[in-house]
């Protein structure tokens, strides 16, 4: 069995379930590299954005896969903050990623078979060496089916919704919280039914329902399962 300082964390679950603020904490307990692999789909979709590879709201499939070979995905530690952030073809795309215009069409970019292929490649040469924590819709049954650890996130619809209005307007973005529950809804279908890779639980995988827990709550929940699968928590 591999050093448990060389395992791989699979969180995945739906959307505004916390994945991102949850698996970056773990990577940080256990001095491992964290990395959001929805930030890349989302990357890609800003790229189709910025450059009119779009046509009434859906991706131009065959402009997009012309132009994969352009798309250049990196991921930086700021130094200040401690947080890692996304770069696209050389410019921190961090906060733009997260936009209302990125969430309604990255679903669709993440159903592009060819997208997958080399999102999932740069996620499995990252991750080649373990230590890492990966968040996003198939790392544990497509990415990394061999991860050690497998987490599954789910929470209650409404209270999804809520979390993303509050983490947007936080941001100052202008949206209506029903704008926001229809987007989840929408996000939720689609990666659900989706022919490439679709959302779901990996049959090894520990659901948890963070519905009305906080986030310490969360880590105390981790750092028992830790335990159980490795028999010791060191940090």
């Amino acid at each position: 069995m591999k050093p448990h300082s060389s395992y791989i964390i699979a969180v995945d679950g739906y959307s505004s379930c916390g994945k991102s603020t949850f698996a970056r904490l773990i990577a940080r307990e256990l001095h491992y590299v964290y990395i959001d692999s929805g930030a890349m789909y989302r990357a890609v979709a800003l790229y189709c954005l910025e450059n009119n590879l779009l046509a009434d709201g859906n991706p131009v499939t065959e402009k997009l896969r012309k132009s994969l070979d352009n798309i250049n995905i990196r991921f930086h530690l700021n130094k200040h903050n401690g947080l890692q952030e996304t770069w696209l073809n050389g410019r921190n795309v961090e906060e733009e990623i997260r936009s209302i215009e990125v969430s309604a069409i990255v679903s669709k970019i993440s159903q592009i078979k060819e997208v997958r292929k080399k999102m999932v490649g740069l996620q499995r040469k990252i991750g080649s060496n373990g230590g890492v924590v990966m968040d996003g819709r198939d790392i544990g049954t497509v990415v990394f089916p061999e991860a050690q650890v497998k987490i599954f996130m789910t929470a209650d619809a409404n209270i999804r919704a809520m979390r993303r209005y509050k983490e947007l307007i936080e941001k100052g973005m202008d949206v209506k919280l029903e704008e926001v529950a229809d987007n989840l809804r929408m996000r939720d279908h689609e990666d659900e039914n989706r022919k490439e890779s679709p959302l779901r639980k990996a049959d090894d995988a520990v659901e948890l329902d963070n519905s009305h827990m906080t986030v310490q709550q969360q880590m105390e929940w981790f750092r028992k399962l830790w335990i159980k699968t490795v028999g010791i928590y060191e940090h």
